[in-house]
């Protein structure tokens, strides 16, 4: 898991910085101009695939932990190994849910402040202070992407506690049914 989930990863985050990029190179989204249009169009269409992938990267995340959580749940119960096991990966569980809900909410808040900031949007979001609509706009992707970055390090780092635990009940399971003369695997 840990391989695919760093490659998930480092493609989100280059994903998101690509859509970073191709929104900070618009320049003056209000032009009437077709290049400027295009590359707010192609700007607008990549940066809602990335807001896809980043989500679909930290629903993975979620469904493993309660797939490996509910695994450890059956096997500790069926091979009476006690609750440690379960009780280690439900508090590692916790500690992530937060942050991974924070990406979340971040990525669908630049994706918000994103369609209000476009000039022919009806919303009329003029901005903040003497902040401009745009500026609005590209604080809180980078904010988005620095924080998702920080965010799949932890997971990437609960993801190797969490695999060590599975681990370790699988090597207990192994000798519990080599203890028993039942087949290994």
């Amino acid at each position: 898991m840990t391989r695919i989930f760093l490659t998930l990863a480092f493609l989100c985050i280059a994903a998101l910085a690509l859509s970073f990029w191709l929104g900070w190179s618009i320049g003056d989204a209000r032009m009437n101009d077709p290049v400027v249009q295009s590359r707010v169009a192609l700007h607008l269409l990549f940066a809602v695939g990335s807001l896809v992938f980043a989500v679909l990267v930290h629903a993975l995340v979620l469904t493993y932990f309660m797939g490996t959580g509910r695994w450890l749940e059956e096997t500790c119960n069926a091979y009476r190994l006690g609750s440690d096991p379960q009780e280690r990966s439900r508090r590692m569980k916790i500690r992530i849910y937060p942050a991974l809900t924070m990406c979340l909410v971040l990525l669908i808040t630049t994706g918000g402040y994103g369609a209000a900031s476009d000039p022919a949007s009806a919303v009329g979001f003029k901005g903040y202070g003497p902040f401009t609509a745009g500026q609005v706009h590209l604080g809180i992707a980078f904010g988005t992407i620095v924080i998702n970055a920080v965010v799949f390090v932890f997971e990437f780092q609960s993801l190797l506690k969490n695999g060590r635990i599975v681990d370790e009940v699988l090597a207990r399971v192994r000798q519990i049914r080599v203890e028993r003369g039942l087949p290994v695997e």
